[in-house]
């Protein structure tokens, strides 16, 4: 494999971002995702799922509150819509207004030196915020293979963040090698948030109060019923969010599923899948079908935490 120079600026088109406003923002946000947002301080990030009453995400975000009264929530732009009208739904008499606020934004992937060049501090940890000026948040993000990344979030009418542009494909690839799941709609309700690492990365707070889900998510956790896992894996076949995976002790029923994929900027594909444990122990992973294109697993950027 040859080396992946990530250095640059990317602008991120398939992201949109949710803007909560008012005295309740925080409150609100607070009882239905599964982060502590009454306590999200402003040098802070959450990442946060929404979760149905089973305990399924359907719909993932990374959260900053730059204003007392205001939390941005950026996801998918492809789920944005109908997340939106789902967390409406729930407002009542709470004092928040939401809107989605994702023309009023432009979103910038920052990564390696760019990071130096435009002032920011490349060793912050995940789930920082930085502040620059009163109205651009850069939000420190899990590395890719070592180098660092962030997120810009800055009104359309403000500056850029500057540096050399990266391949459309580098990004995407990034997010795979992150480890971190960003949830699409070939996914929704797919997994409980332990299925893809959320409560290994600080997606998911166990001390806070009900959210929808909770319930079955906690018990996920404490009952040591969680039987599947996220990985990263590599193909030298495409990949897309959705797709089965097989094992090779198991031909009939699939063992897992593909979270997110983008190609590898030296060949093949990159992936998150989401499979059970004990088909990774068993090994022969395949895409698709049985006789697949073949998945080799590797290892994950981060530790994840052991059932309690």
């Amino acid at each position: 494999m040859t080396t992946v120079v990530l250095n640059g600026v990317s602008t991120l088109p398939h992201l949109g971002v949710i803007r909560a406003e008012g005295p309740d923002a925080a409150s609100f946000l607070h009882g239905q995702l599964t982060q502590d947002f009454s306590l999200l301080g402003a040098t802070e990030a959450r990442l946060a799922a929404l979760c149905t009453a089973k305990g399924r995400v359907i719909a993932s975000f990374i959260g900053i509150r730059p204003q007392p009264e205001l939390i941005l929530l950026v996801c998918s732009r492809d789920i944005l819509a109908a997340t939106l009208k789902r967390l409406s739904m729930y407002v009542l008499r709470a004092k928040v207004k939401l809107t989605d606020a994702t023309e009023q934004f432009a979103l910038h992937g920052v990564a390696g030196t760019a990071l130096t060049a435009n002032g920011l501090d490349a060793a912050l940890p995940p789930g920082r915020r930085t502040a620059i000026g009163e109205d651009i948040s850069v939000v420190s993000l899990y590395p890719a293979d070592g180098v660092p990344r962030a997120l810009w979030i800055a009104p359309t009418d403000q500056k850029a963040p500057v540096g050399p542009t990266l391949d459309a494909a580098l990004w995407p690839w990034s997010e795979v090698r992150s480890g971190i799941v960003t949830l699409t709609t070939p996914v929704i309700e797919a997994f409980v948030p332990q299925m893809i690492n959320y409560e290994s990365v600080g997606g998911v707070n166990f001390k806070k109060g009900c959210y929808p889900g909770q319930e079955i998510v906690a018990r996920s956790q404490f009952r040591g019923t969680l039987k599947r896992r996220t990985y990263l894996a590599q193909t030298d076949a495409p990949l897309a969010a959705g797709q089965e995976v097989f094992a090779a002790n198991d031909a009939e029923q699939p063992v897992g599923t593909v979270a997110q994929a983008a190609p590898a900027p030296d060949g093949g594909w990159s992936a998150l899948i989401s499979i059970q444990i004990a088909a990774l122990e068993a090994g022969g992973l395949h895409a698709g079908a049985p006789g697949g294109p073949a998945l080799s697993v590797q290892p994950l950027p981060y530790a994840l935490l052991e059932d309690i």
